[in-house]
């Protein structure tokens, strides 16, 4: 009985650390002005930002530190969606 409820344990703490473990990417619009500068770009951002708002605010912060101004977060995603980004974000692909 014991092994049982060890078993069913470990069973559900895999199940649980599956998600957690994913990895989330933002793909995003970002300007700079004087002159206008604009750019399309994928990042990677932690699990716990893995929606576009709170996305949003943790790169904010990163873009700024070069210059830029996060225009908005388009959406976010998992690995299986950078194939497609990769050409459109160029110099810009988890730059950031």
């Amino acid at each position: 009985m014991t092994r049982l409820i060890l078993a069913a344990a470990a069973l559900l703490a895999l199940t649980l650390a599956g998600p957690a473990a994913a990895e989330c990417y933002a793909d995003y619009k970002a300007k700079k002005d004087a002159p206008l500068q604009l750019h399309y770009g994928v990042a990677r951002v932690s699990d716990a930002n893995c929606s576009p708002k709170a996305a949003a605010g943790e790169l904010a912060p990163r873009l700024a530190g070069d210059g830029w101004t996060l225009l908005n977060v388009l959406s976010t995603f998992g690995p299986e969606g950078l194939d497609e980004r990769k050409a459109s974000a160029g110099a810009y692909f988890l730059r950031y």
